[in-house]
């Protein structure tokens, strides 16, 4: 008899185990969200606030990029400018192909200001030029990511004075141009 009772309290006690591992499972795994724990990195990493990371695939592909030199003309990593840098962003991130130079890119975009600015958006700049001479992507928080001439492939903020100085306008891809695209 009392072997029963130990046995039943046994399998009891290791049903309600089983019971609270798999709440504590289900719990860690919301946690544990890669999506989630991929935009804590990258927020930490680029220096842009959680809630601004939203798209994973952005901040991935441009995780990988960091660091890439510059090289006037460049389009692989092992050499890259501006403009390349950011077709093959709205290439392999958006699929939306762009035009090849920043003065071409800034025809097929809505221009805005810079506090309108969203994930994703173009920022352009005229730097010692009257002409549109570099481009990047915004990402967030005045931070944007682009192929400097002087530093490669970084993230800068628009903020900093170099960039303030510079910067034009930033720009949202026409909707208009997006579907002229996809028909093509």
């Amino acid at each position: 008899m009392i072997k029963k009772f130990l046995f039943s309290s046994l399998i009891g006690l290791c049903s309600l185990t089983a019971v609270n591992a798999q709440t504590k499972t289900k719990e860690t795994n919301k946690l544990a969200d890669p999506d989630n724990l991929a935009s804590q990195y990258f927020s930490q990493v680029m220096g842009v606030a959680v809630d601004a990371t939203s798209n994973v695939k952005l901040y991935k592909f441009i995780y990988e990029w960091i660091g890439t030199p510059y090289r006037f003309g460049g389009n692989t990593q092992k050499g890259i400018d501006c403009s390349a840098f950011t077709k093959a962003i709205y290439d392999k991130v958006f699929n939306t192909t762009i035009l090849r130079n920043s003065r071409d890119i800034f025809s097929m975009v809505d221009p805005l200001p810079k506090d309108e600015l969203k994930e994703g958006d173009l920022v352009f700049f005229k730097i010692k030029s009257r002409s549109i001479t570099h481009i990047g992507i915004y990402l967030g928080d005045n931070r944007f990511a682009h192929a400097s001439s002087s530093r490669g492939v970084v993230i800068s903020n628009l903020n900093e004075p170099y960039y303030s100085r510079y910067f034009y306008k930033g720009g949202r891809i026409l909707d208009g141009v997006k579907e002229d695209l996809i028909q093509e």
